[in-house]
């Protein structure tokens, strides 16, 4: 995929949320057709659930001009008897798809008690899609380029941005997150449903607390998973990723050093450090099978995210280092790559201003190639499509604020790379949310994803209401035994099992 898709009016006052009626019935709502239109709901994902399509506006502050589509599906509660309502799930993205979610948690304890709601939100998927022209690879992809090589990253992330414009036709300025929440709103009018529930990962924390801020009185229980930062929409949050990249790599330094007799790469951290960048030197002037400098650092940036997998790295430099190939090295750089994301995310990403001059970007692309050049970390600091957009946003982001919804709650990663870990607390100190941090752990998406406290904790909260400490703490996934051996079989069967960790 393309480097630069690593790093996604006012509101009328009809839409106040204090004000809209629950249904959309009363004749002053412009919405009123869209909240009360009746759904066909049909079987799909190949008969685990039942989706149905709604009619949506395309601007909010036009509702009788444009329209788009919008599918969801949904699982209904497998219990009915004690039934509390829908819950609203998004995987994040910018522009992932959520429809399949209800079956992630088809198992969960909270599938016995709510409508499991998954979609595609409006330019995604079964929606009214948002497509974009691809565009030829302009520049080498490369995790430590030559300065001369940043006017080609340049080149190519304008030559997106324009192939999109023309591609996307009208409907490009209104895939942001306000409207998502909007159209969320009238998913919940849709369904007869007073309030709704929410859980989200990664970006979706974002909409989840865009929507509560414009229907605080609509939100009752939110989950907010991987939180972004309410303060680092955009660029901010990519830049941050570059550095939990490489705080995740010091840790595992650390933690090589204290078995040198067992992977001989050195008795300190700095020692590991220094043999990394020795094999880092030498594959970039003669790659071994393949394996060259920038599938190395792609490697390194993930193995040291996640803790299981922190022999299979150490093993993976000790065979490069003596020539020979890794068969590990060659999964976790794949793995490092399916990682980026594009779409709508280079839309969504552009409904706030990034800097314009390019050369703000090559200061940080000099500075984070020698600094973070693990997984591709100076892509984050790299000219986006935003850099370029050819596009007006039609209203400024949302200022995010709880103000009339119950406390929630925000699960947080200490070793997350795709939401730095600063985000979480972040998030729930804007939000007044009680926060969960994960300690040890590099996995970005936590429930449902394996860690029984985490299930515990949010389960209790999602059934009976209760919340853990203002404050509290999981164990992640333990470090692993340093006298196993390396295999590409556990490398690959771990990376196959993590669930929505690899979702931004």
């Amino acid at each position: 995929m393309r480097r630069y898709m690593s790093v996604g009016l006012a509101v009328a006052a009809v839409l106040a949320t204090g004000g809209a009626p629950s249904f959309g019935t009363a004749r002053s709502d412009p919405l009123a057709e869209f909240h009360t239109q009746q759904l066909t709901w049909s079987s799909c994902d190949e008969g685990r659930l039942e989706c149905a399509e709604l009619v949506l506006p395309l601007d909010y502050e036009r509702p009788a001009a444009e329209r788009i589509s919008l599918v969801i599906s949904r699982r209904k509660a497998a219990d009915p008897a004690r039934r509390r309502g829908i819950l609203v799930l998004n995987p994040g993205g910018p522009g992932g798809s959520g429809l399949g979610m209800p079956r992630f948690l088809a198992g969960s304890e909270v599938a016995k008690v709510y409508d499991l709601i998954g979609f595609d939100p409006r330019g995604v998927g079964g929606s009214t899609a948002l497509n974009c022209r691809t565009v030829p690879a302009l520049a080498t992809f490369d995790t430590r380029p030559a300065d001369s090589d940043f006017p080609k990253w340049a080149a190519e992330a304008r030559a997106a941005e324009d192939a999109c414009q023309r591609a996307a036709g009208g409907i490009r300025p209104f895939v942001n997150t306000a409207n998502t929440a909007r159209d969320l709103d009238v998913v919940r009018a849709v369904l007869r449903e007073e309030k709704l529930n929410y859980l989200g990962y990664s970006y979706g924390t974002y909409l989840g607390a865009v929507y509560g801020s414009l229907f605080p009185t609509r939100l009752d229980r939110s989950v907010l998973d991987s939180a972004v930062h309410p303060e680092w929409i955009w660029r901010e949050q990519f830049r941050a990723q570059a550095a939990a990249l490489r705080r995740n790599v010091e840790a595992w330094a650390a933690w090589v050093a204290q078995h040198p007799d067992r992977f001989k790469l050195g008795a300190t951290a700095q020692e590991v450090m220094a043999a990394v960048e020795r094999v880092a030197a030498a594959l970039a002037v003669a790659p071994v099978g393949g394996q060259t400098r920038t599938t190395f650092d792609a490697a390194v940036g993930v193995g040291s995210r996640h803790r299981p997998l922190w022999s299979d790295l150490a093993d993976t430099v000790t065979s490069l280092q003596a020539g020979e190939p890794s068969e590990t090295n060659t999964l976790l750089a794949q793995s490092a790559q399916d990682d980026l994301v594009s779409g709508v995310f280079n839309t969504v990403i552009c409904e706030v201003d990034w800097p314009t001059d390019v050369e703000t970007y090559y200061e940080d692309m000099r500075v984070f190639r020698d600094r973070y050049p693990y997984g591709f970390g100076v892509i984050r600091a790299a000219p986006t499509t935003c850099t370029f957009r050819t596009f007006t946003p039609p209203e400024p982001a949302v200022e995010l604020e709880r103000d009339g919804y119950p406390v929630g709650l925000v699960v947080q990663a200490e070793g997350d790379t795709q939401t730095h870990y600063e985000s979480g607390p972040a998030m729930a100190t804007r939000l007044g949310h009680n926060l969960i941090t994960v300690l040890d752990e590099g996995k970005h998406g936590l429930y449902g994803g394996g860690n029984r406290c985490v299930d515990r904790a949010v389960n209790r909260y999602l059934l009976d209401g209760v919340l853990p400490a203002s404050s509290s703490s999981c164990p992640g996934d333990p470090r692993p035994d340093p006298t196993r051996a390396a295999s590409p079989q556990h490398v690959r069967a771990y990376l196959d099992g993590r669930g929505l960790s690899a979702r931004f």
